[in-house]
């Protein structure tokens, strides 16, 4: 599971502060928290350790109430998210780490190009991690947030994650829903896909470059990735298209697209192809429009966020292999 990454976009635009939890209610909550944890296995030690002096953050609540998809269209979101700098960038630091990006793809079926784009998005090549501390944003959220069973779960595998012995609360800091490192794995994902590529000792999605491409390969992987397919196109509509036809649930053979009108972006006529696809369109029949695989589905597992997965595609594409 994965949230939006761009942060930055929110944290910038102004709101009301949340009203504060009632003490007594939020101790009360605390103390179940905490039989909890260790019910699951979890040391008293760590737990005290990890939750002592934590309180709910309201600037959290601001921030899970304003995702970019309800503030900025698709074309906005796209100026901010793939520019000439972060291609530029990207295309140098593939080739800086062309090896062992090489290796990674070859394990987990996943192209360099890919990787690249995910590293980027999820933060901006490592440069903007976030600096809350994991566990008390997700105390936050699954206190008083609007999926406090989800973020539960995550708090829990936080106090797992600090319970290993690698890394302390004022350690593990990340974006403000949770997630963490160049890649922002969520506490969940981490302990699930994690990779220690270079075996020394951790998954450090942090700092370490092997750790943290092969990491987010194997997350796609496991998430279904299909090394044999690409993840879609840009394709231009024609006039009068049905706008019933748009989004994911309408999947039909690339032929049938080309049969009804559908072209490549440069009025090209679609490669005859048995492969499935749907078309969408973020900002309506008057934005751009792509034609979709499963590959596009994939990516929406890590990120629920058709403007999220339309951008790994497109910069993913724009650095190449």
């Amino acid at each position: 599971m994965k949230f939006s990454v761009l942060f930055f976009f929110v944290a910038l635009i102004p709101g009301l502060c949340a009203q504060p939890a009632a003490a007594d209610d939020f101790s009360q909550w605390l103390a179940t928290l905490k039989k909890d944890a260790q019910a699951q296995g979890i040391q008293a030690a760590t737990i005290d350790a990890a939750l002592q002096n934590v309180q709910p953050m309201p600037q959290i609540l601001e921030l899970d109430r304003k995702q970019p998809e309800t503030m900025l269209t698709f074309a906005q979101y796209l100026s901010h998210v793939v520019t000439p700098a972060r291609i530029e960038q990207g295309r140098k630091l593939r080739a800086q780490n062309e090896a062992l990006l090489r290796i990674v793809a070859s394990k987990y079926g996943v192209a360099p190009k890919t990787i690249m784009a995910l590293w980027a998005i999820e933060s901006g090549y490592g440069h903007a991690m976030g600096d809350y501390r994991v566990v008390d944003t997700l105390v936050t959220l699954a206190y008083d947030g609007r999926r406090p069973d989800l973020f539960r779960a995550e708090l829990i595998a936080a106090l797992k994650i600090i319970g290993q012995g690698r890394l302390t609360a004022n350690d593990l800091k990340g974006a403000w829903a949770g997630a963490m490192g160049q890649i922002q794995f969520m506490p969940t994902t981490y302990l699930k896909y994690g990779v220690d590529f270079d075996r020394r000792g951790d998954a450090d999605i942090w700092r370490n470059n092997a750790d943290i491409f092969a990491s987010a390969a194997n997350y796609l992987a496991g998430l279904g990735w299909n090394r044999n397919e690409t993840w879609g196109r840009e394709v231009k509509l024609p006039p009068r298209f049905d706008p019933a036809l748009l989004g994911l649930p309408n999947q039909r053979p690339v032929s049938q697209w080309a049969a009804a009108g559908v072209r490549r972006a440069d009025g090209g006529t679609l490669p005859a192809s048995a492969i499935e696809g749907s078309i969408v369109a973020p900002d309506g029949l008057g934005g751009r429009a792509f034609l979709v695989y499963d590959n596009f589905r994939t990516i929406i597992k890590w990120n629920r966020s058709t403007y999220f997965a339309l951008a790994v595609g497109l910069l993913g594409d724009a650095i190449g292999n």
